[in-house]
């Protein structure tokens, strides 16, 4: 009896040993049937509550019926704090920093910005324009602006010993314009001769070798404004509307980029998100650019797309209210002023532009108000636009609301306008070290 239960026991062994190996792989199974089937209802979940979508190969987070409004932190003076829908890299780091700039900063400018206008017949160059809001300045305004405001701000210092920076007062837009002065050639020579005189009159230059000096353009001559004078060219800071990295004169770890504006006195009301009934608009010259043909070549007959070769069979501004996206495609230069005119009028901008230095991307995060598009994708635009939902486009156009200031300079300068968020790149430079005075 006890013989038999023995055989029994040692059966059930011998098939328990045969069996194990199998019974691991059916827990394994198991497991990883559960694993697939907990992975799938997250997927759904995903897809069916809007927690994350695929836009041009890149994951962006969107949460469903989000209000950006009841999420916002905000200071006592109303501004936005950080929140992982905020335009700014870090709202908080860039107040502090900036209100530190508004107390410390000092900016010391060369006195020909001071003359007489009887006094030189090269007195222009230097001045400050008489009548900024010009329409006829176009490209040119923001090149006018920050001279204005910045001698009426308290940057300014007549000490120069106790300035961060050191502001070279020229106009490449008066020189462009100027009798005596025109020509590519000459508009060289003629800096390259302001600075060497500046280096033999004052001790400034030469404690750093020209790198706290600065000078300001929006004219696409004035990328080779520097090219006759090595340390200008190597040192000096150029502000420019010009803030490509392609260029052979740029550099981008040095230079800045300006927000090119054109002249306009009012901020106006923007057009709320379900009156612009229009995808895409676009106006303006094909000349001297493959993606502007492409882009009309394949979009001039859709009837969503709104791209026009030189002007628009209806007012400029309506295309910019009646439309979601707005785009910037490089022309002859990498810059244009479409740019802030689709941030003021609240339409979402589209670049379509290599090698473009974006202006104030040091604090703005570009891709929380506006799309990035590589100019060979000019054929899947609509594509691409088609694919932002709708939750991503709405918070876009909120910011658009947000950063607007940053993209607008006014006769009397505001905290955070275009003039006070460039000087602050120039502030993001200082620390330089001078060996002599």
């Amino acid at each position: 009896m006890v013989f038999c239960d023995f055989r029994k026991s040692f059966k059930l062994f011998r098939l328990w040993v045969f069996l194990r190996p199998f019974s691991v792989m059916l827990i394994v199974v198991v497991m990883v049937g559960v694993l697939l089937m907990v992975q799938t209802k997250m997927k759904d979940f995903i897809h069916n509550n809007g927690v994350s979508v695929q836009f041009n190969g890149r994951e962006r987070v969107e949460l469903k019926g989000f209000d950006a409004m009841k999420l916002q932190n905000r200071s006592s003076e109303g501004e936005i704090l950080s929140t992982s829908y905020s335009p700014y890299h870090d709202w908080e780091l860039f107040s502090a920093d900036y209100e530190e700039m508004m107390k410390t900063l000092k900016i010391f400018v060369y006195p020909d910005a001071f003359m007489s206008n009887k006094s030189s017949t090269f007195s222009s160059i230097y001045l400050p324009h008489t009548n900024p809001f010009d329409p006829k300045l176009g490209n040119y305004f923001s090149e006018h602006m920050f001279k204005i405001a910045l001698l009426g701000s308290q940057f300014v210092t007549q000490t120069p010993e106790e300035a961060h920076f050191y502001f070279m007062p020229f106009s490449i837009n008066v020189m462009r314009n100027h009798p005596r002065v025109y020509s590519a050639s000459a508009i060289e020579d003629f800096v390259a001769g302001y600075t060497d005189r500046v280096r033999s009159e004052f001790k400034f230059w030469n404690a750093s070798g020209g790198a706290d000096h600065f000078y300001v353009y929006c004219h696409s001559i004035g990328r080779d404004a520097a090219s006759k004078q090595q340390e200008l060219h190597h040192n000096a800071i150029q502000v420019t509307c010009s803030s490509s990295y392609f260029q052979r004169l740029y550099i981008a770890h040095k230079d800045i980029g300006l927000p090119q504006v054109w002249p306009r006195q009012h901020e106006e009301a923007l057009s709320p998100p379900d009156a612009r009934y229009k995808l895409v608009f676009f106006a303006g010259r094909v000349q001297n650019s493959l993606a502007r043909r492409d882009l009309l070549e394949l979009w001039k007959n859709d009837s969503s797309f709104d791209v026009f070769s030189g002007s628009s069979s209806f007012p400029y501004k309506e295309g910019f209210q009646r439309s979601r996206y707005c785009l910037h495609v490089k022309g002859y230069e990498v810059n244009t002023a479409r740019v802030s005119d689709a941030i003021l009028h609240g339409c979402v901008p589209v670049l379509i532009s290599n090698y473009y230095d974006l202006p104030l991307a040091n604090v703005l995060d570009w891709s929380k108000f506006s799309i990035i598009v590589n100019e060979r994708d000019v054929p899947h635009l609509k594509k691409i636009l088609l694919s932002v939902p709708k939750r991503a486009y709405l918070n876009m156009y909120k910011n658009l609301g947000v950063v607007r200031r940053h993209f607008a300079w006014y006769s009397s300068p505001k905290k955070y306008d275009s003039f006070h968020m460039t000087v602050y790149q120039l502030w993001l430079r200082r620390g330089l070290h001078r060996v002599a005075w």
